[in-house]
């Protein structure tokens, strides 16, 4: 695996940042979504510890959107993982299909891995 990505350079390049970019927006239409429901909890009847919980997961997915583009291995690990968690968590709540989630998971695999993998051999 080296030696086919050996002509590869630490710097960003336009397919890793749009990557991110994407990452990031669907990232923050799913925040987006927590928000609103936050704001009609009551209607709702959501569990107060249910925000609690799915924020902090939010955070992890910034978080870990962050350390992807400082070359940290965790952010590869920990973004699609908390995605998936997010996703569960709605899912057992709330009895919502996120679309956002299931958009993320996909853009993360197919477009994100083809613009991470060349570059792993600089993440720490």
């Amino acid at each position: 695996m080296n030696e086919e990505f050996s002509n590869e350079s630490p710097k960003k390049d336009l397919g890793f940042i749009l990557s991110l970019s994407a990452l990031l927006l669907f990232t923050l239409m799913g925040i987006g979504i927590d928000s609103d429901e936050y704001v009609q909890q009551n209607d709702l009847n959501i569990p107060g510890f249910y925000f609690i919980l799915i924020f902090l997961i939010d955070l992890l997915m910034i978080i870990g959107l962050i350390l992807i583009f400082f070359y940290r291995k965790m952010g590869v690990y920990m973004f699609p993982a908390a995605v998936v968690l997010h996703f569960f968590l709605h899912n057992f709540y709330l009895s919502t299909f996120l679309y956002t989630d299931v958009t993320n998971l996909f853009i993360f695999i197919s477009v994100g891995l083809l613009a991470f993998i060349p570059k792993w051999q600089f993440f720490k």
